[in-house]
Protein backbone atom coordinates (compact mmCIF):
# COMPACT_ATOMS: atom_id res chain seq x y z
CA UNK A 1 0.00 0.00 0.00
CA UNK A 2 1.12 2.98 -0.63
CA UNK A 3 2.00 5.80 1.97
CA UNK A 4 2.86 9.34 1.86
CA UNK A 5 5.64 11.32 4.11
CA UNK A 6 6.30 14.94 3.87
CA UNK A 7 9.55 16.19 3.40
CA UNK A 8 11.28 19.83 3.17
CA UNK A 9 11.98 21.38 -0.21
CA UNK A 10 8.64 21.05 -1.57
CA UNK A 11 9.82 17.14 -2.41
CA UNK A 12 6.91 14.46 -1.99
CA UNK A 13 7.91 11.05 -1.08
CA UNK A 14 5.30 7.80 -2.66
CA UNK A 15 6.28 4.15 -1.46
CA UNK A 16 6.11 2.70 -5.16
CA UNK A 17 6.88 -0.82 -6.82
CA UNK A 18 9.48 -1.93 -9.14
CA UNK A 19 8.53 -4.51 -11.80
CA UNK A 20 11.56 -5.53 -14.24
CA UNK A 21 11.65 -6.90 -17.58
CA UNK A 22 13.88 -10.19 -17.48
CA UNK A 23 16.22 -10.34 -20.41
CA UNK A 24 17.97 -6.96 -19.21
CA UNK A 25 21.59 -6.32 -17.80
CA UNK A 26 23.23 -3.90 -15.25
CA UNK A 27 24.90 -1.18 -17.06
CA UNK A 28 28.62 -2.11 -17.54
CA UNK A 29 31.17 0.84 -17.75
CA UNK A 30 32.70 0.67 -21.66
CA UNK A 31 35.86 0.98 -23.24
CA UNK A 32 38.60 4.29 -23.21
CA UNK A 33 38.03 6.10 -26.06
CA UNK A 34 39.82 9.76 -26.78
CA UNK A 35 38.55 13.08 -26.77
CA UNK A 36 39.08 16.76 -25.59
CA UNK A 37 38.00 18.73 -22.38
CA UNK A 38 37.47 22.41 -21.88
CA UNK A 39 35.78 24.37 -19.36
CA UNK A 40 33.23 27.21 -19.01
CA UNK A 41 32.06 29.70 -16.74
CA UNK A 42 34.07 30.46 -13.19
CA UNK A 43 34.66 29.39 -10.17
CA UNK A 44 30.59 29.13 -8.71
CA UNK A 45 29.81 26.95 -11.93
CA UNK A 46 26.84 29.60 -11.58
CA UNK A 47 26.92 29.51 -15.50
CA UNK A 48 26.59 25.44 -15.78
CA UNK A 49 22.72 25.56 -14.12
CA UNK A 50 19.64 25.11 -16.58
CA UNK A 51 21.29 23.63 -19.54
CA UNK A 52 19.65 21.88 -22.54
CA UNK A 53 19.01 18.62 -20.66
CA UNK A 54 16.52 21.20 -18.41
CA UNK A 55 17.76 20.31 -14.86
CA UNK A 56 17.47 23.33 -13.46
CA UNK A 57 19.19 24.29 -10.24
CA UNK A 58 22.06 21.11 -10.22
CA UNK A 59 23.04 22.09 -7.15
CA UNK A 60 19.44 21.70 -5.24
CA UNK A 61 18.69 18.58 -7.61
CA UNK A 62 21.27 16.70 -6.30
CA UNK A 63 24.08 17.07 -9.15
CA UNK A 64 26.75 19.32 -7.95
CA UNK A 65 29.12 21.14 -10.06
CA UNK A 66 30.44 17.56 -11.29
CA UNK A 67 28.88 18.44 -14.78
CA UNK A 68 29.69 18.61 -18.34
CA UNK A 69 28.25 19.94 -21.71
CA UNK A 70 28.80 17.37 -24.55
CA UNK A 71 29.15 17.81 -28.06
CA UNK A 72 26.69 16.84 -30.42
CA UNK A 73 27.93 13.75 -31.18
CA UNK A 74 27.82 12.42 -27.79
CA UNK A 75 24.62 14.37 -27.25
CA UNK A 76 22.81 12.56 -29.26
CA UNK A 77 19.82 14.40 -29.57
CA UNK A 78 19.24 14.89 -25.97
CA UNK A 79 19.20 10.79 -24.76
CA UNK A 80 22.73 11.18 -23.33
CA UNK A 81 21.64 13.69 -20.59
CA UNK A 82 22.12 12.01 -16.91
CA UNK A 83 24.97 9.60 -18.62
CA UNK A 84 27.92 9.59 -16.47
CA UNK A 85 31.39 9.67 -18.24
CA UNK A 86 34.85 9.09 -16.25
CA UNK A 87 37.80 11.41 -17.66
CA UNK A 88 41.55 11.23 -17.47
CA UNK A 89 43.71 13.98 -18.61
CA UNK A 90 46.51 12.57 -20.59
CA UNK A 91 49.48 13.20 -22.74
CA UNK A 92 49.24 17.32 -21.52
CA UNK A 93 51.95 19.23 -19.75
CA UNK A 94 48.79 20.79 -18.25
CA UNK A 95 47.75 17.64 -16.54
CA UNK A 96 47.43 18.21 -12.93
CA UNK A 97 50.55 15.93 -11.77
CA UNK A 98 49.32 13.03 -9.91
CA UNK A 99 45.89 13.82 -10.74
CA UNK A 100 43.50 10.39 -11.28
CA UNK A 101 40.08 10.41 -13.02
CA UNK A 102 37.27 12.73 -12.30
CA UNK A 103 33.42 11.19 -12.55
CA UNK A 104 31.28 14.24 -14.30
CA UNK A 105 27.05 14.31 -15.23
CA UNK A 106 25.79 14.70 -18.66
CA UNK A 107 23.83 17.79 -17.94
CA UNK A 108 24.06 20.12 -21.38
CA UNK A 109 24.74 20.38 -24.64
CA UNK A 110 28.27 22.54 -26.29
CA UNK A 111 26.98 23.72 -29.36
CA UNK A 112 28.65 23.51 -32.37
CA UNK A 113 30.58 26.85 -33.50
CA UNK A 114 30.34 26.42 -37.30
CA UNK A 115 32.43 29.85 -37.22
CA UNK A 116 35.39 27.82 -35.85
CA UNK A 117 37.63 24.97 -37.17
CA UNK A 118 37.25 22.05 -35.38
CA UNK A 119 40.85 22.15 -34.49
CA UNK A 120 41.12 25.86 -33.42
CA UNK A 121 37.98 26.78 -31.54
CA UNK A 122 35.34 24.76 -32.94
CA UNK A 123 35.79 22.17 -30.26
CA UNK A 124 32.43 20.62 -29.94
CA UNK A 125 32.14 20.65 -34.08
CA UNK A 126 30.44 17.26 -35.47
CA UNK A 127 32.20 14.54 -35.51
CA UNK A 128 34.51 15.52 -32.26
CA UNK A 129 33.62 14.18 -28.79
CA UNK A 130 34.17 16.50 -26.43
CA UNK A 131 33.33 17.89 -22.75
CA UNK A 132 32.87 20.96 -21.56
CA UNK A 133 33.40 21.24 -18.09
CA UNK A 134 32.32 23.35 -14.98
CA UNK A 135 35.48 24.96 -13.54
CA UNK A 136 35.39 23.24 -10.08
CA UNK A 137 35.43 19.47 -12.17
CA UNK A 138 38.07 21.16 -14.82
CA UNK A 139 40.40 21.82 -12.10
CA UNK A 140 40.14 18.53 -10.45
CA UNK A 141 42.81 17.24 -13.14
CA UNK A 142 43.87 19.61 -15.29
CA UNK A 143 45.48 23.57 -14.50
CA UNK A 144 43.15 26.43 -15.42
CA UNK A 145 46.12 27.41 -18.11
CA UNK A 146 45.40 24.51 -20.20
CA UNK A 147 42.14 25.62 -21.54
CA UNK A 148 41.84 22.72 -23.58
CA UNK A 149 43.51 19.01 -22.47
CA UNK A 150 43.27 15.54 -24.65
CA UNK A 151 41.73 13.24 -21.91
CA UNK A 152 40.44 9.68 -22.36
CA UNK A 153 36.97 9.05 -21.43
CA UNK A 154 34.39 6.20 -20.78
CA UNK A 155 30.87 5.55 -19.66
CA UNK A 156 30.51 4.73 -15.81
CA UNK A 157 27.07 3.40 -13.75
CA UNK A 158 25.43 6.42 -12.66
CA UNK A 159 25.81 6.01 -8.55
CA UNK A 160 22.15 7.68 -7.31
CA UNK A 161 20.69 8.05 -3.67
CA UNK A 162 17.15 7.36 -3.75
CA UNK A 163 14.35 6.37 -5.89
CA UNK A 164 14.05 8.36 -9.41
CA UNK A 165 12.20 11.97 -9.21
CA UNK A 166 9.55 13.43 -11.27
CA UNK A 167 9.07 17.33 -11.67
CA UNK A 168 6.02 18.58 -12.76
CA UNK A 169 5.61 21.11 -15.04
CA UNK A 170 2.33 21.85 -17.86
CA UNK A 171 -1.51 22.91 -17.32
CA UNK A 172 -4.76 20.55 -17.10
CA UNK A 173 -4.30 19.41 -20.33
CA UNK A 174 -0.71 18.81 -21.06
CA UNK A 175 1.50 17.37 -18.21
CA UNK A 176 5.65 17.86 -18.94
CA UNK A 177 7.29 15.73 -16.46
CA UNK A 178 11.20 16.37 -16.32
CA UNK A 179 13.04 13.20 -14.74
CA UNK A 180 16.09 13.22 -12.63
CA UNK A 181 18.15 11.42 -10.35
CA UNK A 182 18.50 8.20 -13.05
CA UNK A 183 20.60 5.48 -11.77
CA UNK A 184 22.16 2.83 -13.59
CA UNK A 185 22.74 4.46 -17.25
CA UNK A 186 21.57 7.49 -16.62
CA UNK A 187 18.80 7.99 -19.09
CA UNK A 188 15.63 7.48 -20.13
CA UNK A 189 14.96 5.78 -23.77
CA UNK A 190 10.96 5.71 -23.23
CA UNK A 191 8.02 6.43 -20.87
CA UNK A 192 4.09 6.39 -19.95
CA UNK A 193 1.81 7.80 -17.33
CA UNK A 194 -1.19 6.35 -15.91
CA UNK A 195 -4.11 7.63 -13.86
CA UNK A 196 -5.34 5.67 -11.36
CA UNK A 197 -8.69 6.40 -12.98
CA UNK A 198 -7.87 5.25 -16.55
CA UNK A 199 -5.69 2.47 -15.31
CA UNK A 200 -4.02 2.42 -19.11
CA UNK A 201 -0.50 3.12 -20.14
CA UNK A 202 -0.43 6.85 -21.88
CA UNK A 203 2.59 6.60 -24.63
CA UNK A 204 4.81 10.15 -23.40
CA UNK A 205 6.32 11.85 -26.22
CA UNK A 206 10.50 13.29 -25.70
CA UNK A 207 9.85 16.90 -25.03
CA UNK A 208 13.63 17.92 -24.92
CA UNK A 209 16.30 16.85 -22.68
CA UNK A 210 14.99 14.81 -19.91
CA UNK A 211 11.50 15.72 -20.38
CA UNK A 212 8.57 13.86 -21.35
CA UNK A 213 5.00 14.90 -22.13
CA UNK A 214 1.17 13.54 -22.13
CA UNK A 215 -1.29 15.59 -23.55
CA UNK A 216 -4.51 14.21 -21.48
CA UNK A 217 -6.26 15.37 -18.92
CA UNK A 218 -4.64 13.60 -15.36
CA UNK A 219 -5.85 15.62 -12.60
CA UNK A 220 -7.18 14.60 -9.59
CA UNK A 221 -5.80 11.39 -10.09
CA UNK A 222 -2.69 9.42 -8.56
CA UNK A 223 0.13 8.88 -11.32
CA UNK A 224 2.50 5.91 -11.95
CA UNK A 225 5.20 5.70 -14.45
CA UNK A 226 6.85 2.91 -16.52
CA UNK A 227 10.26 3.97 -17.46
CA UNK A 228 12.63 2.22 -20.22
CA UNK A 229 16.03 2.67 -19.75
CA UNK A 230 17.68 4.32 -23.56
CA UNK A 231 21.08 2.42 -23.10
CA UNK A 232 19.99 -1.09 -21.40
CA UNK A 233 16.68 -1.43 -22.14
CA UNK A 234 15.34 -2.04 -18.80
CA UNK A 235 12.17 -1.26 -18.05
CA UNK A 236 10.83 -0.27 -14.44
CA UNK A 237 7.32 0.46 -13.08
CA UNK A 238 6.62 3.14 -10.29
CA UNK A 239 3.28 2.75 -8.92
CA UNK A 240 1.87 5.60 -7.09
CA UNK A 241 4.56 8.31 -7.54
CA UNK A 242 2.34 11.17 -7.12
CA UNK A 243 -1.22 11.49 -5.36
CA UNK A 244 -4.21 12.61 -7.01
CA UNK A 245 -4.11 15.75 -5.21
CA UNK A 246 -0.59 16.61 -7.40
CA UNK A 247 -0.23 19.85 -8.36
CA UNK A 248 2.34 21.64 -10.95
CA UNK A 249 5.32 22.61 -9.56
CA UNK A 250 6.01 20.23 -6.98
CA UNK A 251 8.30 16.97 -7.59
CA UNK A 252 7.61 13.48 -6.62
CA UNK A 253 10.10 11.09 -5.62
CA UNK A 254 9.65 7.40 -6.22
CA UNK A 255 11.38 4.22 -4.08
CA UNK A 256 12.74 2.61 -7.42
CA UNK A 257 15.76 3.36 -9.78
CA UNK A 258 17.41 1.15 -12.46
CA UNK A 259 20.05 -1.74 -11.42
CA UNK A 260 23.41 -0.57 -11.03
Amino acid sequence: MAYLSFVLVEILILSSVAKLTVGVGYFKPTSWSPAHATFYGDETASATMGGACGYGDLISNGYGTATAALSTVLFNNGFSCGNCYQLMCVQSKWCTPGSTTITVTATNLCPPNWYESSDAGGWCNPPRPHFDLSLPIFLKFAQYKGGIVPVIYRRVPCVRKGGIRFSFQGNGYWLLVYVMNVAGGGDIGEMWVSGGNTRTWISMSHNWGVSYQAFATLGGQALSFKLTSYTTKETLIALNVAPASWTIGMTYQSNVNFRL
